[in-house]
Protein backbone atom coordinates (compact mmCIF):
# COMPACT_ATOMS: atom_id res chain seq x y z
CA UNK A 1 0.00 0.00 0.00
CA UNK A 2 1.71 3.22 -1.42
CA UNK A 3 2.31 5.70 1.83
CA UNK A 4 -0.13 8.69 2.23
CA UNK A 5 1.67 11.28 0.55
CA UNK A 6 2.73 8.98 -2.42
CA UNK A 7 -1.04 8.88 -2.69
CA UNK A 8 -1.80 12.58 -2.32
CA UNK A 9 1.67 13.42 -4.47
CA UNK A 10 -0.36 11.30 -7.47
CA UNK A 11 -3.92 13.07 -7.05
CA UNK A 12 -1.96 16.30 -7.14
CA UNK A 13 -0.44 15.24 -10.25
CA UNK A 14 -3.53 13.97 -11.79
CA UNK A 15 -5.66 17.01 -10.99
CA UNK A 16 -2.94 19.47 -12.44
CA UNK A 17 -2.72 17.41 -15.59
CA UNK A 18 -6.19 17.35 -16.68
CA UNK A 19 -6.29 21.17 -15.82
CA UNK A 20 -3.46 21.77 -18.34
CA UNK A 21 -4.41 19.54 -20.61
CA UNK A 22 -8.15 21.44 -20.63
CA UNK A 23 -6.46 24.70 -21.44
CA UNK A 24 -6.26 25.55 -25.09
CA UNK A 25 -4.76 28.88 -25.26
CA UNK A 26 -0.83 28.68 -25.33
CA UNK A 27 -0.58 31.61 -22.83
CA UNK A 28 -3.13 30.03 -20.18
CA UNK A 29 -1.35 26.49 -20.37
CA UNK A 30 2.15 27.93 -19.80
CA UNK A 31 1.21 30.31 -16.84
CA UNK A 32 -0.53 26.91 -15.31
CA UNK A 33 2.08 24.21 -16.13
CA UNK A 34 4.74 26.90 -14.68
CA UNK A 35 2.54 27.59 -11.11
CA UNK A 36 1.98 23.78 -10.60
CA UNK A 37 6.08 22.87 -11.22
CA UNK A 38 6.95 25.42 -8.74
CA UNK A 39 4.17 23.99 -6.53
CA UNK A 40 5.50 20.31 -7.02
CA UNK A 41 8.99 21.30 -6.67
CA UNK A 42 8.32 23.30 -3.53
CA UNK A 43 10.73 26.35 -5.80
CA UNK A 44 10.22 30.31 -5.40
CA UNK A 45 10.56 31.12 -9.15
CA UNK A 46 10.64 29.63 -12.51
CA UNK A 47 10.78 30.11 -16.28
CA UNK A 48 9.73 28.12 -19.38
CA UNK A 49 11.13 28.41 -22.38
CA UNK A 50 10.16 26.59 -25.85
CA UNK A 51 11.75 26.57 -29.18
CA UNK A 52 9.35 28.77 -31.48
CA UNK A 53 8.19 27.64 -34.66
CA UNK A 54 11.06 29.74 -36.31
CA UNK A 55 13.95 27.79 -34.69
CA UNK A 56 14.35 30.30 -32.12
CA UNK A 57 14.93 29.12 -28.47
CA UNK A 58 12.78 31.71 -26.37
CA UNK A 59 11.43 32.35 -22.85
CA UNK A 60 7.71 32.63 -23.04
CA UNK A 61 7.06 32.64 -19.25
CA UNK A 62 8.34 33.85 -15.74
CA UNK A 63 7.32 33.59 -12.30
CA UNK A 64 9.35 34.94 -9.38
CA UNK A 65 12.66 36.07 -11.40
CA UNK A 66 13.06 39.91 -11.70
CA UNK A 67 13.53 41.40 -15.01
CA UNK A 68 17.26 42.29 -14.97
CA UNK A 69 17.99 38.55 -15.29
CA UNK A 70 15.73 38.49 -18.28
CA UNK A 71 17.42 40.79 -20.05
CA UNK A 72 20.62 39.50 -19.23
CA UNK A 73 19.35 35.91 -20.42
CA UNK A 74 18.13 37.07 -23.65
CA UNK A 75 21.23 37.37 -25.82
CA UNK A 76 22.95 34.42 -24.21
CA UNK A 77 20.73 32.56 -25.25
CA UNK A 78 20.26 33.96 -28.94
CA UNK A 79 24.16 33.66 -29.34
CA UNK A 80 23.61 29.39 -28.67
CA UNK A 81 23.91 27.49 -31.98
CA UNK A 82 21.12 25.64 -31.89
CA UNK A 83 17.98 25.17 -29.24
CA UNK A 84 19.86 22.04 -27.53
CA UNK A 85 22.55 24.34 -26.53
CA UNK A 86 20.25 27.26 -25.64
CA UNK A 87 18.90 25.10 -23.69
CA UNK A 88 21.98 23.86 -21.97
CA UNK A 89 23.58 27.68 -21.92
CA UNK A 90 20.48 28.79 -19.96
CA UNK A 91 20.37 26.23 -17.45
CA UNK A 92 24.21 26.96 -16.58
CA UNK A 93 23.22 30.68 -16.94
CA UNK A 94 20.34 30.25 -14.51
CA UNK A 95 22.13 29.92 -10.85
CA UNK A 96 25.09 31.90 -11.63
CA UNK A 97 22.79 34.84 -12.29
CA UNK A 98 20.58 34.08 -9.38
CA UNK A 99 23.91 33.92 -7.27
CA UNK A 100 25.17 37.26 -8.55
CA UNK A 101 21.48 38.96 -8.55
CA UNK A 102 21.52 37.91 -4.76
CA UNK A 103 18.69 36.24 -4.71
CA UNK A 104 19.88 32.99 -3.39
CA UNK A 105 18.78 30.48 -5.04
CA UNK A 106 21.12 27.52 -5.47
CA UNK A 107 19.78 25.03 -6.96
CA UNK A 108 17.43 24.61 -10.72
CA UNK A 109 15.58 21.74 -11.77
CA UNK A 110 14.97 21.58 -15.50
CA UNK A 111 11.96 19.61 -16.76
CA UNK A 112 12.61 18.87 -20.41
CA UNK A 113 9.42 19.06 -22.71
CA UNK A 114 9.05 16.41 -25.01
CA UNK A 115 6.97 14.83 -28.13
CA UNK A 116 8.24 12.00 -29.52
CA UNK A 117 11.84 12.90 -30.57
CA UNK A 118 10.80 16.64 -30.83
CA UNK A 119 11.93 18.63 -28.16
CA UNK A 120 9.54 21.48 -27.33
CA UNK A 121 11.57 23.16 -24.94
CA UNK A 122 11.91 23.00 -20.83
CA UNK A 123 10.37 23.97 -17.16
CA UNK A 124 13.02 25.55 -15.09
CA UNK A 125 12.62 25.58 -11.23
CA UNK A 126 14.70 27.93 -8.62
CA UNK A 127 14.60 25.69 -4.95
CA UNK A 128 16.38 26.37 -1.93
CA UNK A 129 17.88 23.33 -0.14
CA UNK A 130 19.79 20.16 -1.44
CA UNK A 131 17.11 17.68 -1.01
CA UNK A 132 17.60 14.80 -4.08
CA UNK A 133 14.57 13.16 -5.85
CA UNK A 134 13.72 9.38 -5.24
CA UNK A 135 13.11 7.59 -8.56
CA UNK A 136 9.09 7.56 -7.51
CA UNK A 137 9.92 11.33 -7.22
CA UNK A 138 11.49 11.41 -11.13
CA UNK A 139 8.69 9.47 -12.29
CA UNK A 140 6.12 11.44 -11.24
CA UNK A 141 8.17 14.83 -12.43
CA UNK A 142 8.46 13.05 -15.92
CA UNK A 143 5.13 12.00 -16.03
CA UNK A 144 4.16 15.81 -15.39
CA UNK A 145 6.60 16.80 -17.76
CA UNK A 146 5.39 14.61 -20.74
CA UNK A 147 1.73 16.27 -19.84
CA UNK A 148 3.31 19.92 -19.97
CA UNK A 149 4.65 18.60 -23.55
CA UNK A 150 1.30 17.46 -24.55
CA UNK A 151 -0.83 20.47 -23.25
CA UNK A 152 1.76 22.46 -25.17
CA UNK A 153 1.46 20.77 -28.30
CA UNK A 154 -2.05 20.70 -28.16
CA UNK A 155 -1.96 24.55 -27.34
CA UNK A 156 0.44 24.99 -30.29
CA UNK A 157 -1.84 23.24 -33.00
CA UNK A 158 -5.23 25.02 -31.33
CA UNK A 159 -3.35 28.18 -32.14
CA UNK A 160 -2.29 26.87 -35.53
CA UNK A 161 -6.07 25.71 -36.64
CA UNK A 162 -7.40 29.13 -34.95
CA UNK A 163 -4.83 31.22 -37.01
CA UNK A 164 -5.74 29.45 -40.17
CA UNK A 165 -9.59 29.45 -39.09
CA UNK A 166 -9.20 33.54 -38.98
CA UNK A 167 -7.02 33.66 -42.42
CA UNK A 168 -9.67 31.77 -44.19
CA UNK A 169 -13.09 33.39 -42.88
CA UNK A 170 -11.06 36.98 -43.55
CA UNK A 171 -10.25 35.36 -47.17
CA UNK A 172 -13.95 34.19 -47.16
CA UNK A 173 -15.40 37.82 -45.54
CA UNK A 174 -13.35 39.97 -48.11
CA UNK A 175 -13.46 37.99 -50.85
CA UNK A 176 -14.19 40.28 -54.08
CA UNK A 177 -17.40 37.71 -55.06
CA UNK A 178 -20.07 36.54 -53.08
CA UNK A 179 -19.87 33.05 -51.38
CA UNK A 180 -22.15 31.44 -49.24
CA UNK A 181 -21.95 28.11 -47.56
CA UNK A 182 -25.04 25.48 -47.18
CA UNK A 183 -26.20 23.09 -46.17
CA UNK A 184 -27.48 20.18 -47.56
CA UNK A 185 -30.97 21.27 -47.33
CA UNK A 186 -29.95 24.91 -49.44
CA UNK A 187 -30.23 26.69 -45.61
CA UNK A 188 -27.60 29.01 -45.65
CA UNK A 189 -24.74 28.83 -43.07
CA UNK A 190 -22.25 31.46 -43.85
CA UNK A 191 -22.82 35.05 -46.30
CA UNK A 192 -20.03 36.69 -46.86
CA UNK A 193 -19.87 41.02 -47.29
CA UNK A 194 -19.62 41.32 -51.19
CA UNK A 195 -23.04 38.48 -51.33
CA UNK A 196 -24.80 40.75 -48.69
CA UNK A 197 -23.44 43.74 -50.98
CA UNK A 198 -25.05 42.22 -54.39
CA UNK A 199 -28.21 41.30 -52.84
CA UNK A 200 -29.23 43.90 -50.66
CA UNK A 201 -29.67 41.66 -47.68
CA UNK A 202 -27.39 41.80 -44.15
CA UNK A 203 -25.94 38.62 -43.39
CA UNK A 204 -27.80 38.26 -40.32
CA UNK A 205 -31.13 38.34 -42.35
CA UNK A 206 -30.18 35.47 -45.32
CA UNK A 207 -28.84 33.23 -42.15
CA UNK A 208 -30.61 29.89 -41.60
CA UNK A 209 -32.70 30.70 -44.69
CA UNK A 210 -32.68 28.51 -48.27
CA UNK A 211 -30.12 29.84 -50.69
CA UNK A 212 -32.83 30.11 -53.12
CA UNK A 213 -35.25 32.54 -51.14
CA UNK A 214 -32.67 35.19 -50.74
CA UNK A 215 -30.12 34.81 -53.78
CA UNK A 216 -33.26 34.84 -56.36
CA UNK A 217 -32.19 34.54 -59.98
CA UNK A 218 -34.41 35.29 -62.97
CA UNK A 219 -34.00 35.73 -66.68
CA UNK A 220 -31.34 32.74 -66.41
CA UNK A 221 -29.27 32.24 -69.72
CA UNK A 222 -27.20 29.37 -68.96
CA UNK A 223 -27.29 26.42 -66.26
CA UNK A 224 -29.79 25.62 -63.86
CA UNK A 225 -30.67 26.48 -60.31
CA UNK A 226 -30.12 23.92 -57.29
CA UNK A 227 -33.67 22.78 -56.86
CA UNK A 228 -34.25 22.64 -60.55
CA UNK A 229 -30.99 20.76 -61.26
CA UNK A 230 -32.18 18.14 -58.12
CA UNK A 231 -35.82 18.18 -59.28
CA UNK A 232 -34.33 16.78 -62.73
CA UNK A 233 -32.23 13.93 -61.28
CA UNK A 234 -28.71 15.95 -61.19
CA UNK A 235 -26.30 13.81 -59.41
CA UNK A 236 -24.78 16.51 -57.43
CA UNK A 237 -23.93 14.53 -54.09
CA UNK A 238 -22.65 11.83 -56.84
CA UNK A 239 -21.08 13.49 -59.07
CA UNK A 240 -18.85 15.78 -57.54
CA UNK A 241 -19.25 18.46 -60.43
CA UNK A 242 -19.44 21.97 -60.01
CA UNK A 243 -23.07 23.77 -60.91
CA UNK A 244 -22.87 26.93 -63.10
CA UNK A 245 -26.14 29.05 -63.36
CA UNK A 246 -25.86 32.62 -64.90
CA UNK A 247 -29.08 35.24 -64.52
CA UNK A 248 -29.91 38.29 -63.05
CA UNK A 249 -30.40 38.69 -59.20
CA UNK A 250 -33.00 40.45 -58.31
CA UNK A 251 -32.80 42.72 -54.89
CA UNK A 252 -35.68 43.73 -52.40
CA UNK A 253 -35.83 46.87 -54.34
CA UNK A 254 -36.36 45.37 -57.82
CA UNK A 255 -32.53 46.65 -59.19
CA UNK A 256 -31.02 43.39 -61.15
CA UNK A 257 -27.77 42.27 -61.33
CA UNK A 258 -26.34 40.07 -64.02
CA UNK A 259 -24.18 37.29 -61.93
CA UNK A 260 -22.90 33.77 -62.76
CA UNK A 261 -23.02 31.15 -59.89
CA UNK A 262 -20.88 28.35 -59.36
CA UNK A 263 -22.20 25.55 -56.80
CA UNK A 264 -19.44 23.50 -55.27
CA UNK A 265 -20.04 20.15 -53.28
CA UNK A 266 -18.20 19.33 -50.33
CA UNK A 267 -18.66 15.62 -49.04
CA UNK A 268 -17.01 13.87 -45.86
CA UNK A 269 -15.08 10.39 -46.06
CA UNK A 270 -18.36 8.57 -46.77
CA UNK A 271 -19.37 10.11 -49.58
CA UNK A 272 -22.27 12.39 -47.65
CA UNK A 273 -22.93 15.67 -48.81
CA UNK A 274 -21.78 18.43 -45.76
CA UNK A 275 -21.67 21.57 -47.76
CA UNK A 276 -22.47 23.59 -50.87
CA UNK A 277 -20.34 26.51 -51.77
CA UNK A 278 -21.92 28.87 -53.63
CA UNK A 279 -19.60 31.34 -55.38
CA UNK A 280 -21.20 34.44 -56.74
CA UNK A 281 -19.85 36.89 -58.99
CA UNK A 282 -21.42 40.39 -60.71
CA UNK A 283 -20.79 39.78 -64.57
CA UNK A 284 -23.02 43.30 -65.11
CA UNK A 285 -19.78 44.85 -66.32
CA UNK A 286 -18.99 42.03 -68.51
CA UNK A 287 -22.59 41.91 -69.11
CA UNK A 288 -22.06 45.43 -70.41
CA UNK A 289 -18.93 44.96 -72.27
CA UNK A 290 -20.66 42.50 -74.49
CA UNK A 291 -23.86 44.63 -74.85
CA UNK A 292 -21.58 47.74 -75.70
CA UNK A 293 -19.57 45.74 -78.50
CA UNK A 294 -22.17 44.72 -80.33
CA UNK A 295 -23.84 48.38 -80.17
CA UNK A 296 -19.82 49.75 -80.89
CA UNK A 297 -20.41 46.95 -83.81
CA UNK A 298 -23.74 48.29 -85.06
CA UNK A 299 -23.47 51.65 -85.09
CA UNK A 300 -19.74 52.12 -86.66
CA UNK A 301 -20.76 49.75 -89.48
CA UNK A 302 -23.66 51.68 -90.23
CA UNK A 303 -21.64 54.58 -89.49
CA UNK A 304 -19.22 53.55 -91.79
CA UNK A 305 -21.57 52.69 -94.74
CA UNK A 306 -22.89 55.62 -95.51
CA UNK A 307 -19.83 57.82 -96.17
CA UNK A 308 -18.07 54.64 -97.79
CA UNK A 309 -21.45 54.57 -100.01
CA UNK A 310 -21.71 57.86 -101.20
CA UNK A 311 -17.59 57.88 -101.99
CA UNK A 312 -18.05 55.08 -103.86
CA UNK A 313 -21.07 56.02 -105.78
CA UNK A 314 -20.18 59.63 -106.94
CA UNK A 315 -16.55 57.90 -108.01
CA UNK A 316 -17.96 55.58 -109.83
CA UNK A 317 -20.43 58.14 -111.72
CA UNK A 318 -17.73 60.16 -111.97
CA UNK A 319 -15.13 57.63 -114.31
CA UNK A 320 -18.34 56.26 -116.40
CA UNK A 321 -17.45 56.38 -119.57
CA UNK A 322 -21.13 56.24 -121.22
CA UNK A 323 -21.47 59.97 -119.48
CA UNK A 324 -20.00 63.66 -119.92
CA UNK A 325 -20.37 65.64 -116.79
CA UNK A 326 -20.62 69.14 -116.91
CA UNK A 327 -18.22 71.03 -115.02
CA UNK A 328 -21.18 71.85 -112.40
CA UNK A 329 -22.04 68.29 -111.86
CA UNK A 330 -18.05 67.15 -111.24
CA UNK A 331 -17.44 70.27 -108.57
CA UNK A 332 -20.78 69.13 -106.67
CA UNK A 333 -19.77 65.59 -106.88
CA UNK A 334 -16.39 66.17 -105.77
CA UNK A 335 -17.49 68.37 -102.88
CA UNK A 336 -19.90 65.74 -101.83
CA UNK A 337 -16.92 63.03 -102.06
CA UNK A 338 -14.80 65.45 -100.23
CA UNK A 339 -17.50 66.16 -96.79
CA UNK A 340 -17.98 62.48 -97.14
CA UNK A 341 -13.92 61.72 -96.52
CA UNK A 342 -13.83 63.95 -93.99
CA UNK A 343 -16.51 62.85 -92.06
CA UNK A 344 -15.47 59.07 -91.86
CA UNK A 345 -11.86 60.97 -91.12
CA UNK A 346 -13.82 62.91 -88.22
CA UNK A 347 -15.48 58.97 -86.93
CA UNK A 348 -12.08 57.56 -87.05
CA UNK A 349 -10.41 60.41 -85.12
CA UNK A 350 -13.30 59.70 -82.55
CA UNK A 351 -12.94 55.63 -82.63
CA UNK A 352 -8.84 56.35 -81.71
CA UNK A 353 -10.33 59.78 -79.29
CA UNK A 354 -12.06 56.89 -77.04
CA UNK A 355 -9.66 54.15 -77.52
CA UNK A 356 -6.77 56.59 -75.72
CA UNK A 357 -9.60 57.37 -73.08
CA UNK A 358 -10.09 53.47 -72.52
CA UNK A 359 -6.31 53.03 -72.08
CA UNK A 360 -5.63 56.37 -70.10
CA UNK A 361 -3.31 57.62 -72.98
CA UNK A 362 -5.15 60.62 -73.70
CA UNK A 363 -2.76 63.63 -73.50
CA UNK A 364 -3.44 67.16 -73.41
CA UNK A 365 -1.47 70.35 -74.97
CA UNK A 366 -1.93 73.31 -72.58
CA UNK A 367 -1.17 76.49 -73.60
CA UNK A 368 -2.77 80.26 -72.10
CA UNK A 369 -6.25 80.39 -74.48
CA UNK A 370 -9.01 83.16 -74.83
CA UNK A 371 -11.59 81.90 -74.43
CA UNK A 372 -14.05 84.80 -75.95
CA UNK A 373 -11.89 84.37 -78.87
CA UNK A 374 -12.39 80.85 -79.44
CA UNK A 375 -16.16 81.17 -78.76
CA UNK A 376 -16.99 84.05 -81.35
CA UNK A 377 -14.77 81.88 -83.72
CA UNK A 378 -16.46 78.32 -83.46
CA UNK A 379 -20.01 79.99 -82.87
CA UNK A 380 -19.02 81.74 -87.04
CA UNK A 381 -17.98 78.82 -88.24
CA UNK A 382 -21.38 77.15 -87.17
CA UNK A 383 -23.31 79.92 -88.61
CA UNK A 384 -22.46 79.48 -91.76
CA UNK A 385 -23.58 76.09 -91.88
CA UNK A 386 -26.79 76.35 -91.09
CA UNK A 387 -29.70 79.18 -92.24
CA UNK A 388 -32.68 77.66 -90.27
CA UNK A 389 -31.03 78.68 -86.97
CA UNK A 390 -29.51 81.69 -85.54
CA UNK A 391 -26.11 81.11 -83.58
CA UNK A 392 -25.49 84.08 -81.02
CA UNK A 393 -21.97 84.37 -79.06
CA UNK A 394 -22.83 85.83 -75.85
CA UNK A 395 -19.78 86.23 -74.25
CA UNK A 396 -17.74 89.71 -72.99
CA UNK A 397 -14.35 90.05 -74.68
CA UNK A 398 -12.46 90.16 -71.11
CA UNK A 399 -12.97 86.44 -69.96
CA UNK A 400 -10.38 85.20 -67.69
CA UNK A 401 -7.40 83.47 -69.71
CA UNK A 402 -7.21 79.73 -68.91
CA UNK A 403 -4.22 76.86 -69.04
CA UNK A 404 -5.88 74.51 -71.76
CA UNK A 405 -5.37 72.66 -75.11
CA UNK A 406 -7.21 74.99 -77.48
CA UNK A 407 -7.60 71.72 -79.87
CA UNK A 408 -9.94 69.94 -78.02
CA UNK A 409 -11.84 72.62 -76.26
CA UNK A 410 -12.65 74.03 -80.04
CA UNK A 411 -13.80 69.76 -80.38
CA UNK A 412 -16.17 70.27 -77.33
CA UNK A 413 -17.58 73.33 -78.66
CA UNK A 414 -17.86 71.61 -82.02
CA UNK A 415 -19.61 68.61 -80.65
CA UNK A 416 -22.23 71.06 -78.54
CA UNK A 417 -23.26 73.01 -81.54
CA UNK A 418 -22.93 70.29 -83.86
CA UNK A 419 -25.79 68.75 -81.46
CA UNK A 420 -27.49 71.57 -80.84
CA UNK A 421 -28.36 72.07 -84.58
CA UNK A 422 -29.07 68.68 -85.09
CA UNK A 423 -31.85 68.05 -82.21
CA UNK A 424 -33.20 71.12 -82.93
CA UNK A 425 -34.63 70.63 -86.61
CA UNK A 426 -37.29 73.31 -86.63
CA UNK A 427 -34.37 75.58 -86.17
CA UNK A 428 -34.38 78.55 -83.37
CA UNK A 429 -32.25 80.24 -81.76
CA UNK A 430 -28.82 78.80 -80.51
CA UNK A 431 -27.03 80.91 -77.77
CA UNK A 432 -22.97 80.21 -76.44
CA UNK A 433 -22.70 81.99 -73.17
CA UNK A 434 -20.51 82.45 -70.13
CA UNK A 435 -20.28 82.67 -66.48
CA UNK A 436 -16.90 83.31 -64.16
CA UNK A 437 -16.40 82.10 -60.64
CA UNK A 438 -13.61 82.71 -58.35
CA UNK A 439 -12.43 79.34 -59.23
CA UNK A 440 -12.97 78.53 -63.02
CA UNK A 441 -14.38 79.88 -66.33
CA UNK A 442 -18.65 78.14 -67.67
CA UNK A 443 -19.51 77.84 -71.19
CA UNK A 444 -22.98 76.94 -71.22
CA UNK A 445 -24.37 75.65 -75.77
CA UNK A 446 -28.19 76.42 -74.94
CA UNK A 447 -31.04 75.49 -77.65
CA UNK A 448 -34.77 75.97 -78.84
CA UNK A 449 -34.71 71.56 -79.61
CA UNK A 450 -36.90 69.11 -78.28
CA UNK A 451 -35.43 68.35 -75.38
CA UNK A 452 -33.48 65.69 -73.31
CA UNK A 453 -35.81 63.10 -70.82
CA UNK A 454 -34.49 62.73 -67.57
CA UNK A 455 -33.57 59.36 -68.19
CA UNK A 456 -31.19 59.82 -71.29
CA UNK A 457 -29.62 62.37 -69.25
CA UNK A 458 -28.48 59.80 -66.97
CA UNK A 459 -26.47 57.77 -70.05
CA UNK A 460 -25.79 60.58 -72.21
CA UNK A 461 -21.80 60.93 -71.72
CA UNK A 462 -21.52 57.11 -72.12
CA UNK A 463 -19.88 55.45 -74.91
CA UNK A 464 -22.48 55.33 -77.98
CA UNK A 465 -25.00 55.88 -75.94
CA UNK A 466 -27.74 57.57 -78.45
CA UNK A 467 -30.99 58.31 -76.95
CA UNK A 468 -33.97 55.74 -78.18
CA UNK A 469 -36.51 58.52 -80.27
CA UNK A 470 -37.27 59.17 -83.92
CA UNK A 471 -34.96 62.20 -84.30
CA UNK A 472 -31.91 60.43 -83.12
CA UNK A 473 -32.89 57.34 -85.64
CA UNK A 474 -32.81 60.68 -88.31
CA UNK A 475 -29.31 62.19 -87.62
CA UNK A 476 -25.88 60.87 -88.32
CA UNK A 477 -23.61 59.97 -85.24
CA UNK A 478 -22.09 57.08 -82.96
CA UNK A 479 -22.18 58.27 -79.96
CA UNK A 480 -19.29 59.09 -79.37
CA UNK A 481 -19.02 63.25 -79.38
CA UNK A 482 -20.48 63.57 -75.66
CA UNK A 483 -18.04 60.87 -73.41
CA UNK A 484 -15.31 62.49 -75.56
CA UNK A 485 -16.17 66.20 -74.52
CA UNK A 486 -16.82 64.77 -70.85
CA UNK A 487 -13.30 63.22 -71.37
CA UNK A 488 -11.81 66.14 -72.45
CA UNK A 489 -13.32 68.28 -70.48
CA UNK A 490 -12.41 66.09 -67.11
CA UNK A 491 -8.70 65.81 -67.89
CA UNK A 492 -8.92 69.22 -68.07
CA UNK A 493 -9.71 69.37 -64.39
CA UNK A 494 -13.13 71.03 -64.73
CA UNK A 495 -16.85 69.23 -65.50
CA UNK A 496 -19.40 68.76 -67.47
CA UNK A 497 -23.39 68.25 -67.50
CA UNK A 498 -26.74 68.95 -69.23
CA UNK A 499 -30.12 70.66 -68.29
CA UNK A 500 -33.19 69.96 -69.77
CA UNK A 501 -36.65 70.13 -68.94
CA UNK A 502 -37.34 67.25 -71.19
CA UNK A 503 -39.69 69.20 -73.89
CA UNK A 504 -37.88 72.79 -74.53
CA UNK A 505 -34.54 72.75 -75.49
CA UNK A 506 -31.23 71.91 -73.87
CA UNK A 507 -28.46 73.77 -72.50
CA UNK A 508 -25.23 71.93 -71.99
CA UNK A 509 -22.73 73.51 -70.12
CA UNK A 510 -19.09 72.69 -69.44
CA UNK A 511 -16.16 74.72 -66.54
CA UNK A 512 -12.74 75.39 -66.72
CA UNK A 513 -10.21 76.31 -64.18
CA UNK A 514 -9.36 79.57 -64.31
CA UNK A 515 -5.46 79.97 -64.43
Amino acid sequence: MLPDYRVRQRDYLLQISRAITSQLEIDQVLRLILQSAVDMLNGQAGIVALVEPEGAYRIRQAYGVAKPILDELKPIMESAKDTREAAQVLEHSLVSLANRFGIGFWQVVSLPLQAGDDFLGAIYIFRIGSGGFSANDRQILQSFADQAAVAVNNARLYQAVAQEKRRLDAILEFSGDGVAILDGAHSINRFNRALSKMTGIAPASAIGRRFEDVVRVVDQRAGRTLSEAEANGWPLVGSGEPLFLEGDLVQPNGKRVSVEINFSPLFDRDKRLVNIIANVRDITRFREADEMKSTFISIVSHELKTPVALIKGYASTLRRQDAQWDEATVRESLQVIEEESDRLARLIDDLLDATRVQTGNFRLTPVEVDLDDLVRNVTRKFQSQTSRHTLIADVPSNLPIVHADEARITQVLNNLLSNAIKYSPEGGEIRVSSAVTPKEVIISVSDQGNGISAEDQKQLFTRFFRANNALTRKTQGAGLGLYLSKAIIEAHGGRIWVESDGKHGARFSFSLPRA
